[in-house]
């Protein structure tokens, strides 16, 4: 298993962003470009990250129609990055829709990977608010099943299930697993989280973290933690 830890590069601009990755002069970590550096930069962060040598996951979650999103994620697929991601809510037409569109002429394209249901969902405001019954690992393993259906190569999931989504859907169908805190740290607006140990003990591929990384005191001392306790 290849693991890696994603960080989620979560800021306002560009400016704060190539601050943030200047600090890192050994290594080039995988980074997460979201929503907001996404909107407020556009294709050009993509570019310069990746020029830099970063792999990057473009965080923009897509859900509409099938034939809004496949328009999309072929826009998408021209920039080089290695995932993508969409809501796996959007139905099993809209996923394979997606991957006809991210898929390019010579067959390559980056990795397609469906958000099953966000960490910071409880149970209870996914039956309350969202109208779901049944628990939310039973909705995350069904969603997980459906992405698998339409040739997705993963999820994102929280590292808690993780291991019922390779047992569901086989140990090649990837785990990203946001949701990771250090034992001493604060959950803030998660409620699914581990700590980076315990989500490679449950089987994420993937950790995605942000704030245990980007607020530290000392950035990379607290990335390469997190490769300790994940990957080595």
């Amino acid at each position: 298993m290849n693991r890696d830890v994603i960080i989620a590069c979560d800021f306002s601009g560009a400016e704060a962003t190539y601050a943030f990755l200047d600090q890192f002069t050994e290594e080039k970590p995988f980074v997460k470009i979201g929503m907001e550096l996404y909107y407020a930069e556009g294709p050009a962060i993509v570019h310069e990250i990746h020029r830099r040598g970063h792999k990057i996951f473009l965080d923009l979650k897509l859900h509409d129609i099938p034939n809004t999103v496949q328009k999309a994620m072929a826009v998408l697929s021209r920039l080089n990055v290695e995932m993508v991601n969409l809501h796996a809510a959007g139905t099993k037409a809209m996923m394979e829709a997606a991957l006809n569109g991210l898929t390019r002429e010579d067959g390559s394209r980056p990795i397609l990977l469906a958000v099953t249901q966000l960490t910071s969902t409880s149970e209870e405001r996914m039956h309350d608010e969202l109208l779901i019954s049944g628990s939310i690992s039973d909705c995350v393993c069904h969603y997980a099943q459906m992405a698998k259906e339409a040739g997705l190569d993963g999820v994102v999931c929280s590292p808690l299930e993780a291991g019922m989504v390779k047992a569901r859907c086989g140990k090649e169908f990837l785990t990203v697993t946001p949701g990771i805190r250090f034992a001493d740290g604060k959950a803030g607006d998660q409620v699914r989280i581990t700590t980076p140990a315990q989500a490679k003990e449950k089987g994420s591929d993937y950790i995605v973290v942000g704030r245990p990384i980007t607020a530290a005191a000392d950035p990379v001392a607290a990335y390469r933690q997190c490769v300790k306790d994940f990957v080595l």
